[in-house]
């Protein structure tokens, strides 16, 4: 999860000319355990580096709902993993839009590029980064032996986004974005 942050604060802040900002936190657990990032994207500098309250909340594991929804803003955008996630429980005017991150990334014979599926997912959801600027983002982010499967795998997230809304992608405004995995 630390990566897909990494990820889309380089598209907005290398690729697209915008301020990024991003901050994690690892649990105790060695690879694969607990972590969180925690992303602010603006089109000005800037100046507190933590999010209090994201805009949209992305979760990965049941565990991170549970801990991370009762910070998303309300009227906010929760994005999940439709087949690790179970939604209860969710705050009024909370938009909610579910991608099977893992079930396609295993299509592309991967389950570790389901996070590059998520962010193709995000990037169509949100319409706040260039798709262009996030594929670069994802090209420089990744090894190059992974590069191909990692493009795939955001284009297969970013077309299921662009299903999910039919063909009317929403834009917003946002400062502040959360992207949790625990």
């Amino acid at each position: 999860m630390i990566l897909s942050a990494i990820i889309l604060g380089k598209a907005a802040s290398i690729h697209q000319g915008a301020y990024a900002t991003m901050t994690q936190n690892f649990g105790p657990e060695a690879r694969g355990g607990a972590c969180s990032a925690q992303l602010l994207l603006s089109g000005q500098p800037i100046l507190y580096p933590y999010v209090t309250q994201p805009d949209i909340l992305v979760v990965m594991s049941q565990e991170a709902y549970t801990r991370f929804v009762p910070e998303l803003k309300e009227g906010g955008t929760l994005i999940v993993e439709q087949d690790l996630v179970r939604v209860t429980d969710i705050p009024g005017q909370t938009k909610v839009y579910s991608c099977p991150a893992t079930r396609l990334a295993e299509e592309l014979g991967k389950r570790m590029v389901s996070n590059s599926v998520m962010v193709g997912f995000f990037a169509a959801l949100t319409n706040l980064l260039d798709p262009d600027a996030v594929r670069k983002a994802v090209s420089d982010s990744v090894p190059a032996s992974f590069r191909d499967l990692n493009l795939k795998a955001f284009e297969k997230g970013y077309d299921y986004g662009v299903q999910s809304l039919g063909d009317s992608p929403h834009s917003q405004v946002l400062e502040h974005v959360s992207y949790s995995e625990d």
